[in-house]
């Protein structure tokens, strides 16, 4: 932990004492609600889309980048919708790909201290920024027709496990799932397989909860094959 880390701590328990938290606790239920409203209004008058995850640091014309525009590009033509974190990397390159393709072409921003801005490939009333991370997954989850991640960091790998968690436990529908990059994923599946499974921590029935590809053609496919066989809904 570096200095700077420990100034920030001693600050944020420095600035109030529990009856000041309580007090804020109160005020800050009606942010949320009025968070979830926005959303919940928003993404209704949406439609069906398709969500994008990965990297905020992924640089404009890497690999990456143009698999996450190509993949998005392509998931519009088949008429979805392409949702996004709404920040750079990543995210920017799939909202490019589905504006490129006439498609509606959606972000969900975060405030963030570092990395987070809006990219500039957004459809301009398809925009909604959050304070509260729990309230932005909560949008991501019931608008979702199907979930894509490219590689990222931690957050990428919360929104992953918390769909992934999710279906496992019916408490949302069985939407594909689809991880590209059977190269930055290998290790990961490798470990669940030989861990995980092995400590019967999950069962062998919830590898088939998840899809790994490697190229835009195979995970919109992914997307199509599931619903050439399932209504396209909200997921609760």
């Amino acid at each position: 932990m570096t200095n700077k880390d420990e100034e920030m701590i001693r600050k944020a328990f420095a600035e109030k004492d529990w009856n000041d938290i309580k007090a804020t606790d109160s005020w800050q239920i009606f942010k949320i609600i009025a968070e979830f409203v926005e959303g919940f209004e928003k993404m209704g008058r949406i439609g069906p889309c398709v969500s994008v995850f990965g990297s905020a640091r992924t640089k404009p014309g890497t690999p990456y980048y143009k698999l996450a525009e190509e993949i998005a590009f392509k998931l519009t033509r088949e008429g979805y919708g392409v949702i996004t974190g709404g920040g750079p990397g990543i995210m920017e390159g799939a909202n490019k790909g589905a504006k490129a393709g006439g498609g509606k072409s959606v972000g969900l921003n975060i405030k963030l201290p570092f990395e987070q801005y809006s990219n500039p490939f957004i459809d301009y009333d398809k925009m909604i920024t959050f304070d509260y991370f729990f309230v932005r997954k909560t949008i991501f989850l019931k608008y979702s027709q199907g979930f894509i991640a490219l590689p990222g960091g931690f957050g990428t790998m919360d929104e992953l496990f918390e769909s992934i968690t999710l279906v496992q436990t019916n408490k949302i529908a069985h939407f594909p799932i689809v991880l590209v990059g059977k190269q930055y994923w290998g290790g990961l599946i490798e470990w669940i397989k030989t861990t995980m499974l092995n400590e019967k921590n999950i069962n062998a029935d919830d590898l088939g909860l998840f899809h790994v590809v490697d190229t835009a053609d195979e995970a919109v496919a992914v997307i199509n094959e599931f619903y050439s066989k399932y209504m396209l809904k909200p997921n609760f």
